[in-house]
């Protein structure tokens, strides 16, 4: 394997634990890392904002689950289990996704040495991660690892932090937020360094969910403040006005203050980029935005004006568009930019961290960003006035809502509505919770009187299987084989909390 210099703030990580990833024993340390206030990209952009016209930003988000299918119930990665099992439905892909996974790594260098000016922003799950640990497919990791640790890439090449286990916020235990998050960054931190940790500072939910309950969204936008996250990617349908209005076209394409108010009237906001709508495979993988940012020009904000940002992510490996089209119109379009001479000015592409950046530099901060909120949380705060609300109040509106506005709920907004991560799952939601709190009644009191308890092999087995348990896939594929692997781990991780 590669290696590349650590952080001189925090020795390097192991890559393992006990046979397992590193995704806890080192909360205080990586705290320290991730909660400050420097630039990443400003001292390396090669761009000036009063030279942009439009900028575009794509982002892949990359996961496959862990589950319970190797030998006598072992947990290996789904990827792994395409490989042992090729003649079932796609999993024949399989050594296409593991490419799909690796190739960025080489697309950004050919860019790079071909005169282009990328960007890309990157979403792996944890559970990703540790299966390319478990196959020993140190190709990918290296491909990742040179685009992310190498000086020469840094500038084109954004991650994004996101839940390790695949999470859907909605129907998380709020105490586990900080957990998902937290090991996220560990594990990120073992694999690429402490120092790519700190350049993270944007945030991908799983399932592009964000939840609307107003004490769940607080708790949200909180742990995702106190570790260091400065913005957050959103659905645009997942979002409203603070009047309940949709956001407007133009300010789809600005930074946006996205407000969480809790049902004791405490606010809590982070800077939203918002997603637009639309067929997200196809769009980024046909390079999409830049043809939007094309027909865009600079827009007001403040008192001044300022380049609109697209912005989409989708699977980067998912349907024939993102394995065959993406690296044909990625070149295409990168070398239509260059060509144009407009690697620098006109439409560009942007990262998420760099574009906010460089809006700060030029004197535009969060306060000249246009205000939303959840979507329907307007219809809450219409019957409880924020600053006198109580949990009963908000609770008590929440309960008429649900009564008398049939398209009321607090389930939350995710890529999609037509799924709910919530509805016909009790078979998966109850042993979560069961969990969740078995968890937290075990060791809650330990971590407090001694934080040296995240480092013990027990404590790390029992946080991951409460976090595997939450992933999002054992309710997206319905029920059946995915909720009998969600029985399972539910079983396994209750024989680990009981050693």
């Amino acid at each position: 394997m590669s290696s590349f210099a650590p952080s001189a703030s925090l020795p390097p990580l192991p890559e393992l634990q006990f046979g397992l990833p590193t995704i806890c024993g080192w909360e205080q340390e990586i705290q320290a890392i991730v909660n400050h206030t420097n630039p990443i990209f400003l001292p390396t952009t090669n761009l000036q904002l009063d030279a942009i016209r439009s900028g575009f930003a794509c982002a892949l988000h990359m996961h496959q689950p862990t589950i319970p299918a190797g030998e006598q119930g072992a947990l290996i990665g789904h990827l792994q289990y395409m490989f042992e099992h090729p003649h079932d439905g796609d999993n024949h892909n399989a050594s296409v996704f593991a490419w799909c996974y690796a190739r960025i790594g080489e697309f950004i260098p050919q860019l790079v040495q071909q005169g282009c000016n990328p960007r890309i922003m990157l979403d792996y799950s944890g559970t990703l991660l540790w299966s390319f640990q478990q196959m020993q497919r140190w190709d990918i990791l290296d491909q990742l690892k040179r685009i992310t640790c190498d000086p020469t890439y840094q500038p084109y090449v954004e991650w994004l932090g996101t839940f390790w286990g695949h999470a859907v916020a909605p129907s998380t235990p709020i105490p586990d937020f900080k957990l998902q998050i937290q090991a996220w960054q560990h594990h990120f931190a073992a694999l690429f360094g402490t120092e790519a940790l700190r350049r993270v500072r944007g945030f991908s939910p799983p399932e592009m969910h964000l939840p609307n309950h107003p004490d769940t969204l607080y708790e949200y936008v909180k742990a995702l403040r106190d570790c260091g996250y400065r913005w957050l990617m959103v659905q645009e349908h997942a979002v409203e006005n603070l009047d309940g209005s949709p956001l407007p076209q133009d300010q789809k394409y600005l930074p946006n203050r996205l407000i969480a108010r809790n049902s004791q009237g405490q606010e809590v906001s982070i800077t939203a980029l918002i997603k637009t709508q639309g067929s997200d495979t196809k769009l980024v993988a046909q390079m999409q935005p830049y043809f939007e940012a094309r027909s865009r020009d600079r827009q007001p904000l403040g008192q001044t004006t300022v380049p609109g940002l697209v912005t989409q992510i989708a699977d980067g490996e998912n349907g024939g568009v993102m394995m065959n089209e993406y690296p044909r119109d990625l070149f295409r379009v990168y070398h239509e930019i260059r060509d144009r001479g407009e690697n620098y000015s006109g439409t560009v592409a942007l990262n998420g961290t760099e574009y906010l950046e460089l809006l700060e530099a030029a004197g535009i901060g969060l306060d000249a960003y246009p205000t939303c909120q959840a979507v329907q949380q307007h219809k809450i705060w219409q019957r409880v006035e924020p600053i006198a609300a109580t949990s009963v109040l908000v609770e008590q509106a929440i309960a008429e809502l649900r009564q008398t506005d049939p398209t009321f709920h607090m389930e939350g907004a995710s890529w999609t509505n037509h799924l709910s991560w919530v509805a016909g799952y009790d078979n998966v939601l109850e042993p979560m919770s069961e969990i969740s709190a078995a968890f937290h009644r075990k060791y809650d009191t330990l971590v407090d009187q001694d934080v040296a308890t995240t480092r013990r092999s027990d404590y790390q087995q029992a946080l991951l299987y409460n976090l595997l348990l939450q992933t999002s896939c054992f309710r997206y594929w319905g029920q059946g084989q995915w909720t009998d692997f969600a029985r399972e781990i539910y079983r396994q991780g209750q024989v680990a909390l009981q050693s």
